[in-house]
């Protein structure tokens, strides 16, 4: 597994069996909670986390239904997700679930959304899964066993340079015109093919696992939109590189390992290209 990801101190790996069986699970959940969006889709209600930052009843009911599923097949794990259904104390094998990454997405009807499901022990993914409902895709992993998009094993693009990548970029809810976001946007612009914002994170991954994009960074961001993005494009052949996040000031000690509880990093199609976005990054000082 690529550099950034691994981290042996944290965990040791489950028998293949076991891993194989985590991702049947995530599989399976994963479409489950697709099958509830397509359901529920053009017949929600909207409420509202903060601005621009919606929550729809339907993202609330894919992730019961994986809920369901996951702790049915395994009482003993603990739960994380998006929708505020975590225990108190989490063991440390542990679900990461987005039920619907691209809310915003999702309740446009701009197809770019999908749903998110791995598992981890520590900070050591072992398996996840990123269904979208729209194309009907599902990216699958499992640590050590190579990333699939249904069935079809998965393999990076190979871009001869920086300026040949197309890369993605993850904005949080609320962007200032002064906020590191914008900083990093502007300063990586120039030195890349194009930038692209989906409104996704554990798309853009997969995407990047499917060789359909060469580039992600995002300084700030949820372990549960990360998770199983993080471990099929690294299975897929990408290289992560961690970085600083965004509220950390100038000169804060680059981490060794992406932190599952607080991720930041740079993940890329090949060496070439995680080094040139790290290093347009790496000076920009945190601004939030």
């Amino acid at each position: 597994m690529p550099a950034g990801m691994d981290n042996a101190e944290d965990a040791t790996t489950p028998p293949t069996a076991e891993l194989k069986e985590f991702g049947v699970a995530a599989e399976t959940a994963a479409r489950a909670g697709g099958e509830v969006l397509r359901d529920w889709r053009g017949r929600f209600g909207i409420s509202k986390k903060g601005p621009k930052d919606l929550v729809t009843e339907a993202d609330i009911a894919a992730q019961r239904t994986i809920r369901e599923i996951l702790l049915g097949r395994f009482p003993e794990h603990g739960f994380i997700g998006e929708e505020g259904e975590a225990e108190q104390e989490v063991p440390p094998l542990r679900w990461m679930v987005d039920p619907l990454d691209g809310t915003s997405n999702y309740v446009h009807g701009f197809p770019a959304y999908c749903v998110s499901v791995a598992i981890a022990l520590g900070d050591s993914l072992l398996a996840g899964a990123i269904y979208d409902p729209v194309a009907d895709e599902c990216f699958t992993a499992t640590r050590g066993g190579g990333a699939k998009l249904d069935g079809v094993p998965l393999q990076t693009a190979d871009p001869a340079s920086l300026s040949d990548a197309l890369v993605a970029v993850s904005f949080p809810p609320h962007v200032a015109a002064e906020s590191q976001a914008v900083a990093d946007f502007l300063a990586v612009v120039p030195h890349v093919h194009s930038v692209r914002r989906t409104g996704s994170t554990a798309i853009n991954l997969a995407y990047l696992a499917a060789g359909r994009l060469d580039g992600f960074w995002v300084r700030r961001i949820a372990c549960w939109d990360v998770a199983a993005g993080l471990l099929i494009a690294s299975e897929a052949g990408a290289v992560v590189i961690p970085c600083r996040h965004a509220d950390d000031p100038a000169g804060t000690p680059r981490l060794q390992q992406v932190a599952l509880e607080r991720p930041a990093f740079v993940a890329a199609a090949n060496q070439l290209v995680a080094s040139g976005l790290d290093q347009v990054l790496a000076d920009k000082p945190g601004q939030g």
